[in-house]
């Protein structure tokens, strides 16, 4: 199954924001990270967010398309959202 992801990098803290309307995107998942968007880093910490809210190992949570954009589209095993 396929989720598309709103990063917001250098938040406060990390969090799963909830899904909202996006013009560019059409329905998206905002999430907040506390990691920089350097150097993979805020994917990094995208990727064990989403795991963590989705109750699922990070090794099955996988970045399709968007590495260096706001808007990601991951891929996850069917049934978990």
């Amino acid at each position: 199954m396929k989720i598309r992801v709103l990063a917001v990098p250098n938040a406060r803290a990390s969090e799963v924001a909830g899904w909202e309307d996006d013009p560019r995107a059409g329905r998206v998942l905002r999430v907040k990270v506390a990691a920089p968007p350097v150097e993979g880093k805020a994917n990094a910490a995208l990727r064990e967010c989403l795991a963590a809210y989705l109750g699922i190992p990070k090794s099955q949570v996988v970045l399709e398309k968007g590495d260096s954009s706001r808007i990601k589209t991951f891929i996850v095993p069917d049934g978990a959202v």
